[in-house]
């Protein structure tokens, strides 16, 4: 199991454990919730049977009662008469209890809501209880959501947080392995070169020397390229204006040379098309083509078709490149230009990692997947600003 599996997995398990904390909370709310529903359904009965006594004319003490009837600060009451007139309010707010207007709205409502009213028997008739749950129950009802976006929020903030760090840190550790190889590379080029002088000098007219030191030069000036764009790696790059065609023209001509004799490529001619003027730095954008060529070759396995095609809308020019490879899992679209991942037995898996890098970072572009077929070849597109 790589890496990226192990994160996905740990992710799920997470993203488990925290349903499992909301979905407890959930419960055990309902649990408490439904509880004080029987507790004030209980006391409004009891505020009923209270009601009654204090208007029953056989009783000579209903100190208690009125006093229970008073006490009840949270279950807030509307009392009706038998002909639908409402009589008095209780926890509705200071203002509104004594308010008629809001007390025969407040009936409407209830009527609205099908609410059904506790019957109380008094000397002069009928009377009708309405009463709403309290304030208190209603935002414990409300504390699983509360709490469910707090949780939410908590871990995309984290998330957020220790993304941006890890990738600030990413950015500097990769910077800095980029320019050091630069460095480290300079001291053997340098004395390759000088070696490659000196022994032309020893064997100025031996021609097949000398056409293998001609190999050895461009080699290095191979070399001179890739500690080139290390270097460039961390530092805004200079960005120039380059016909696209031509640029891709010499990526092609350079890998075809080093790819079988199996594999066709179909590039766009830079004579047969209008120029296409893109600004970028052509050192990292042949590297970035480079790297699609070079996971195309290894996809195909030495058998297959590599086509390129350009277009272009009113704001981006669009640069495909095409294989008849292996293909790309659906769900691996975007884990492919991850730091280390790679499907091949060798390899760091670092280069769609710091081609994305480049378009993105230094090009203000983008580079994505665009369709895959598993055994029919993949499609990558480079977006670049016009």
């Amino acid at each position: 199991m790589d890496i990226y599996q192990r994160k996905s997995r740990w992710k799920w398990y997470l993203a488990t454990a925290g349903a499992a904390i909301v979905l407890i909370s959930m419960f055990y709310t309902k649990y408490l919730t439904d509880k004080l529903e029987e507790e004030e359904l209980k006391k409004v009965q009891q505020l009923k049977v209270a009601y009654e006594s204090m208007n029953d004319t056989t009783q000579v003490d209903v100190t208690f009662q009125n006093n229970f009837f008073i006490e009840n600060t949270t279950v807030p009451i509307l009392l009706v008469d038998e002909m639908g007139n409402p009589q008095m309010g209780v926890n509705f707010g200071e203002k509104n209890d004594t308010t008629p207007a809001f007390l025969k709205q407040k009936l409407q409502a209830f009527k609205t809501e099908n609410i059904e009213p506790i019957t109380v028997a008094t000397p002069w008739g009928s009377q009708h209880l309405y009463f709403e749950h309290s304030r208190i129950l209603g935002l414990l009802k409300l504390y699983p959501i509360l709490q469910f976006i707090l949780i939410a929020a908590f871990i995309a903030f984290g998330y957020l947080g220790f993304s941006t760090s890890r990738r600030a840190e990413q950015n500097r550790v990769w910077a800095g392995m980029a320019k050091e190889t630069a460095h480290q590379l300079g001291t053997p080029i340098s004395g390759i070169v000088a070696w490659i002088e000196h022994l032309r000098a020893l064997r100025e007219d031996d021609s097949e020397v000398n056409e293998v030191l001609d190999e050895l030069g461009n080699d290095v000036v191979r070399l001179e390229l890739i500690a080139d764009r290390f270097s460039k790696i961390g530092s805004a790059p200079e960005l120039s204006p380059v016909n696209i065609f031509d640029e891709l023209e010499k990526c092609r001509a350079y890998m075809q040379r080093r790819a079988s004799r199996k594999v066709e490529f179909h590039f766009p001619h830079p004579t047969d098309f209008e120029p296409i003027t893109v600004r970028i730095n052509s050192h990292l954008f042949e590297w970035v083509i480079e790297n699609l060529l070079r996971n195309a070759l290894d996809s195909m396995e030495g058998t297959g078709r590599i086509s390129a095609s350009v277009y272009q809308d009113a704001t981006n020019v669009f640069i495909d490149i095409s294989d008849t490879g292996k293909g790309i899992p659906a769900n691996k679209f975007k884990t492919v230009f991850q730091p280390g991942y790679t499907t091949k037995k060798r390899g760091w898996g670092l280069g769609l990692s710091l081609t994305k890098r480049i378009i993105d970072d230094y090009h203000s572009g983008r580079i994505f997947v665009k369709k895959s077929v598993l055994n029919e070849g993949t499609t990558f597109t480079i977006q670049l600003p016009r």
